[in-house]
C-alpha cells in the first residue's frame, strides 16, 4: 500500500482535516461579515466570497483532477446539484446576521443546526449517506452540545 492510499484510509487524517475545515468556518464568517459591512451589501461579499471560491476550485480541480469529462450525469439525482443553494443561504445569512448577533452566537446555532441535521441525515440514511440509527448514546451528545450551545450564548 502506498502513502497516499494510507493517507487517504486514515481516521485519524479524516478527523484532522474535517478539524481544520471547522476552524475555518468561523473564520470565513468573520471575514464575510466584515466585508459586508465595509461594502454595506451582504450580498455583494457573498458575490466575491464565491467568486474567489470559485477561481480557487477550478484551479484545485484542474490541477489535481484534471479537466472534467461531463458536468452532468444522468444517473444523478438532480438533487445533488442544488447543495450550493445550502452554502449560499449560509454565506448570506451569516454574513448579514454576524455583525448583528455575534460570530459566536451565529457560528454555535449553526452548529446545533448542523448536529441535528447530520443526526437525521445518519438515521435515514438520506442523500446515499450510510445509515447510523440514533442511540442513546447520540441522543445524549446532542443533548449536551445544545446545553453547549445555549452557554455559549449566554450573556
Amino acid at each position: 500500500m502506498d502513502n497516499m492510499s494510507e493517507i487517504q484510509n486514515n481516521a485519524s487524517f479524516y478527523a484532522i482535516l474535517m478539524l481544520i475545515a471547522g476552524i475555518g468556518i468561523p473564520i470565513m464568517a468573520a471575514l464575510n461579515a466584515g466585508l459586508g459591512v465595509k461594502l454595506q451589501s451582504p450580498a455583494l461579499a457573498a458575490t466575491i466570497l464565491f467568486f474567489v471560491g470559485m477561481i480557487a476550485s477550478i484551479a484545485y480541480m484542474l490541477v489535481f483532477e484534471g479537466t472534467p469529462k461531463s458536468l452532468y450525469n444522468a444517473t444523478t439525482p438532480v438533487y445533488f446539484y442544488f447543495g450550493g443553494l445550502f452554502v449560499l443561504f449560509y454565506v448570506l445569512s451569516i454574513t448579514w446576521v454576524a455583525p448583528r448577533f455575534g460570530i459566536g452566537n451565529a457560528v454555535a446555532f449553526v452548529l446545533l443546526g448542523q448536529l441535528v441535521s447530520m443526526l437525521t441525515i445518519d438515521q435515514f440514511g438520506l442523500m446515499g449517506s450510510p445509515q447510523t440509527t440514533i442511540s442513546v448514546q447520540r441522543i445524549i451528545g446532542l443533548a449536551l452540545m445544545a446545553v453547549g450551545v445555549f452557554l455559549v450564548v449566554r450573556k
